[in-house]
């Protein structure tokens, strides 16, 4: 038998990591300790420039002392409070400030605001607000819902019977009826796009065919991420989005936005719905709603569909859902302090100002070996690579290793790298980015 193994002065066997090949990674562990502004410094003391804004949440940078001192206050105050038949200040105070930057402005709608502690409890949450809706106003046989190929909408139950990652709907059952829309992604027409793609809003039409397929009396929402980030940054192409919004609005279909990657400033606008001006009827959040700091989510509802539920007797609850720790103080304290960090800095729209350099310096890989595609759009890249034959994945893993050796953290699925920095990044941290990655790139050629 294996003896144990030990890294410094503690075992690595307790922890069952996430998405994570668990035996390989214990075998030659990768060590953060420390984080601060657009870095952070290994076990072994090196600088490793942060490619990925943790895992696309760090929207303001690591370490900022703003957050940590608004929820070391909070905790001293009140560490913990119940939301259900109870409420607490703070809480009604970021919801307020969320509305006030609801996505698509006051126009659009969406600024009720039901708290969750992550990305995967958004999205359920929002399903069960589509669910609860359509029988609110008679529509009581509307009870599939219709997500995307390629998709990813957190972990839940109800996130991957909507989601389009093949590993999932293997492995796990999923909420009957779901169906999947065709994923966009087109590199024989759109390679090497910088923005969104001119070729395929048609695919939107493959709605009409589930409606054809099911009935419209049977779909009670879409959902897609207006960009879809973690199957490999999926950009949506130009009037596709639109597209979508008019068949579900032409079936009574509601449409909710993914946007736990997307909001708070990732495509140079607030929210996707205010880059895209496309207004859903649900938007999900989470990541960069407390700049990663203490896990917290939120979902936007409209006013038409928080309104259908206000219904009945005041008594009554209106949506019976809920978590233990919706709208919990610390984490509100955490979202308070981001958003004013995201005003102060003009984070929310920075990556407009910085986009054309980001987007010249990845597409500067192109011709590199191996790299079959690049798209950007925002503070958001993807880049694909040729997969070596029998084994997918490995390329872009060995990439991965290899930057953070020369001190660069990116993210890898299958074959594609993505890269989401912290919207403080500067120009010549996007050079060191792209600088590390050819290196990279030649070495696992």
């Amino acid at each position: 038998m294996n003896a144990p193994q030990r890294h410094n002065s503690f075992r690595l066997e307790s922890y069952w990591m996430p998405f994570t090949a668990n035996r390989q990674f214990k075998a030659s562990p990768r060590l953060l300790t420390r984080a601060e502004g657009m870095y952070y410094t290994s076990d072994d003391n090196r600088q490793i420039l942060d490619g990925t804004a943790g895992l696309w949440c760090v929207n303001a940078g690591h370490g900022r002392s703003e957050i940590a001192d608004a929820v070391g206050r909070q905790l001293s105050t009140m560490d913990y409070a119940p939301s259900f038949q109870m409420g607490h200040p703070i809480a009604f105070e970021f919801a307020e400030r969320l509305a006030e930057i609801a996505p698509g402005g006051p126009s659009a709608g969406l600024d009720r605001v039901f708290f969750t502690g992550s990305g995967s409890e958004s999205v359920d949450t929002a399903l069960k607000m589509a669910i609860a809706y359509q029988r609110a106003i008679g529509q009581g046989t509307r009870t599939r819902f219709i997500g995307r190929e390629r998709g990813y909408h957190g972990v839940g139950f109800g996130g991957i019977s909507v989601g389009g990652i093949l590993n999932n709907r293997r492995v796990f059952p999923q909420l009957p009826g779901t169906d999947h829309l065709r994923h966009t992604h087109d590199p024989a027409r759109n390679a090497f796009v910088k923005g969104q793609p001119e070729h395929g809003a048609e695919l939107a039409d493959d709605l009409e065919r589930l409606v054809a397929l099911h009935g419209a009396e049977t779909i009670a929402a879409v959902i897609v991420e207006p960009v879809a980030g973690s199957t490999g940054v999926l950009i949506p192409p130009k009037g596709y989005l639109e597209r979508l919004r008019a068949i579900c609005d032409r079936h009574g279909i509601l449409l909710i936005f993914d946007e736990v990657i997307t909001g708070f400033g990732r495509l140079g606008a607030p929210f996707a719905v205010d880059f895209f001006g496309v207004v859903p009827d649900l938007v999900t959040t989470a990541k960069g709603l407390t700049n990663g700091a203490i896990p917290m989510g939120a979902v936007f509802a409209s006013r038409k569909v928080h309104d259908a539920l206000m219904q009945g007797p005041e008594s009554q609850i209106e949506l019976f859902h809920g978590y233990t720790y919706s709208g919990h103080p610390a984490a509100c304290a955490a979202g308070l302090a981001t958003l004013s960090i995201y005003r102060e800095e003009g984070l929310l729209t920075r990556a407009s100002e910085i986009e054309t350099y980001w987007h010249n310096a990845v597409h500067s890989l192109k011709g590199l070996p191996n790299v079959t595609d690049i798209r950007t759009i925002g503070l958001i890249a993807g880049i694909e690579l040729d997969s070596r034959a029998g084994a997918p994945g490995s390329r872009a893993y060995d990439a991965f290793v290899d930057c953070f050796e020369r001190g660069l953290l990116i993210r890898v699925t299958g074959d594609i790298i993505a890269l989401s920095p912290p919207l403080i990044i500067e120009t010549s941290q996007i050079d060191a980015i792209v600088e590390t990655l050819a290196d990279a790139l030649n070495q696992v050629a």
